[in-house]
């Protein structure tokens, strides 16, 4: 079903389509963006030698841009619609990190925003988005989420009471209280950590976030080495997969150009602070446009609103987070991204192989969008997705055509 309403609520519908599922979609999304790739943070900042404060206005900065736009944005479309950092570009940043001064670094995040900018407001990566055919967009969504699904069972043996717990709740709950499952296993899955002491808290000098302003430097380096792979990077890694997500999970009437112009702004107005990236998301955004979030696919956009008010909560406590990383077990969140992504891949896969002309384009564009391929640059979602239409394209020009299908 195509969700239609794209009139922004009012205070008093948002508390009325609230519930707890939908908030507690938002909690995991946020909780499962925060811990993948955080340390990646720390690493680029190490790197880079960056000051306490430069790191801290780093967090701050980028989680205030993720808070802002995914509100206002969920809020605009009445869709789940969540925002989060780039992690390829992360990854990136902490590769080049000693090649480039921070405020080359600063240019380049400026230079990679306009571009992005630029792009959604002529509305060119719309055009390409709205070329991809509906069931290869949900094979790659599939794709994406397989091997994270796969990661709730392969972190048993790491920690066998907290995630065996886990396990346990869920399938409790999904047989007496569906909606609740993943709620349950969470509750299951903390108790479990905090009576086996796997939960460690470290220590910060000060909790609260605050904001560095730097002076940028544009270089031609800079946009070589840094601006210009990480604007292809965040196009292609997270900008294009979140987009096809939103229309595999049924708002294909959600526009796209906005959703850019609105991610590339919030980056361009948070890069002198620090904040590399803002995008739309990929796999978090999964779990907020998926039937674990609520049954009526009209009420997920309070997951998207319940995301960007916790992660505003991140950027007033960003000092409090390098004390956070470590206190979560990764194989509890692991088993909690990968539980709560259940449904979603369930439903993708039936949208991607329903229709048999398309089954075998899908059943590739799954399996190498799963595979965890990287090639020059570019990651197993633009793969999947390009090798499926590429199969598709061959098979549809060698197919002959029946009596009714259009000439």
């Amino acid at each position: 079903m195509t969700v239609s309403a794209l009139t922004p609520p009012t205070p008093a519908q948002v508390v009325r389509d609230a519930s707890p599922t939908t908030v507690l979609a938002g909690f995991i999304a946020v909780l499962v963006g925060f811990t993948s790739s955080i340390s990646l943070v720390f690493q680029a900042a190490d790197r880079a030698h960056l000051t306490a404060a430069q790191t801290t206005s780093w967090l701050t900065a980028v989680y205030l841009a993720i808070a802002i736009s995914g509100a206002l944005l969920s809020w605009r479309y009445r869709a789940p619609v969540v925002t989060a950092w780039s992690t390829p570009a992360l990854a990136l940043i902490a590769q080049d990190a000693g090649q480039l001064t921070y405020p080359e670094f600063i240019g380049a995040y400026l230079v990679s925003a306009a571009i992005i900018t630029l792009l959604g407001v002529t509305g060119l990566f719309e055009r390409v988005t709205r070329r991809i055919p509906a069931p290869l967009a949900s094979a790659m969504l599939a794709g994406i989420l397989i091997p994270f699904v796969l990661g709730a069972f392969t972190a048993l043996p790491r920690a066998p009471l907290t995630v065996g717990a886990m396990l346990l709740a869920f399938l409790i709950g999904r047989a007496f209280a569906a909606r609740y499952a993943v709620l349950l296993a969470l509750v299951a899955g903390v108790a479990a950590a905090l009576l086996s002491g796997q939960v460690h808290f470290g220590v910060t000098s000060s909790v609260f976030g605050a904001l560095t302003l730097t002076r940028p430097a544009f270089t031609v380096a800079g946009v070589l080495v840094l601006a210009l792979p990480m604007t292809v990077l965040t196009l292609a890694s997270q900008n294009l997969p979140g987009a096809a997500i939103l229309r595999a999970s049924g708002y294909s009437r959600v526009p796209t150009s906005p959703l850019i112009t609105g991610t590339g702004l919030a980056s361009l107005l948070s890069a002198p602070f620090g904040a590399h990236a803002t995008n739309l998301a990929a796999i978090t955004a999964a779990i907020c446009t998926g039937p674990e979030a609520h049954a009526d696919e009209r009420r997920r956009y309070v997951a998207g609103l319940a995301s960007a008010c916790f992660y505003l909560l991140l950027a007033v406590f960003a000092g409090a987070v390098a004390a956070a990383v470590t206190a979560v077990p990764k194989p509890l969140v692991a088993a909690l991204a990968g539980l709560a992504l259940l449904g979603t891949v369930l439903s993708s896969l039936h949208a991607a192989l329903a229709d048999e002309r398309w089954r075998e384009s899908a059943l590739i564009t799954v399996v190498v969008t799963a595979s965890g391929l990287t090639f020059l640059g570019l990651g197993a979602a633009f793969w999947g997705l390009a090798l499926g239409g590429l199969s598709a394209a061959l098979l549809n020009a060698a197919r002959p055509k029946s009596p009714t299908e259009p000439s």
